[in-house]
C-alpha cells in the first residue's frame, strides 16, 4: 500500500470530537469542525459525510495518555472509537499520543485573544490539527 496523502484527525471526547484535515506533502493540518457526541458516541452520519467530502487515505485518532505515557481512562474509549472508524469505513486508522494538545490549543487561542469561552468556541478541532501534525511529523512523506 502506498503512503497516505490526505488524512483526517480526530480529537476524541465523550461530549465532542474535534476533526482536522492534513496532508503528507506539507506535513501540515488545519481544523475542520467539532462534532457533538453523546457519551462518546458520534453522529456517524456526519463522520461519513466528512469522509465522502474529503476522501482521506487514512485516519488518525488522538490517544489520551497520562503524562508518564501510561494509558488513561479515556485511552480505551479512544481506541474503541478508532476500531469503530476502521470497521465502519474500512480505512487505515492510526492512533497518536495527544498529550498536551488541548493545553497547547488553549494556549494558541489565548495568544490570539480568546479568554475562556471554550464551550462557545471549543478548541477540539485545533487540538485535532495539532495531534495530526504530530503524527505527520513522525511519519514524513517519502
Amino acid at each position: 500500500m502506498s503512503a497516505p496523502r490526505l488524512l483526517l484527525g480526530f480529537d476524541y471526547g465523550t461530549r465532542q470530537i474535534g476533526v482536522a484535515v492534513g496532508q503528507m506533502i506539507t506535513g501540515q493540518a488545519r481544523e475542520l469542525c467539532t462534532l457533538k457526541a453523546r457519551d462518546g458516541v458520534p453522529d456517524w452520519g456526519r463522520i461519513e459525510a466528512l469522509l465522502r467530502e474529503w476522501q482521506p487515505d487514512a485516519l488518525v485518532v488522538g490517544l489520551p495518555l497520562n503524562m508518564d505515557g501510561s494509558p488513561s481512562e479515556m485511552s480505551a474509549r479512544a481506541e474503541k472509537f478508532a476500531r469503530r472508524l476502521n470497521g465502519r469505513f474500512n480505512l487505515p486508522v492510526h492512533t497518536h499520543d495527544e498529550r498536551l494538545t488541548t493545553y497547547e490549543a488553549k494556549g494558541q487561542r489565548l495568544r490570539q485573544g480568546q479568554t475562556g469561552g471554550y464551550r462557545e468556541r471549543p478548541v477540539d478541532a485545533l487540538a485535532a490539527a495539532l495531534l495530526l501534525e504530530g503524527w505527520l511529523n513522525e511519519h514524513p512523506a517519502p
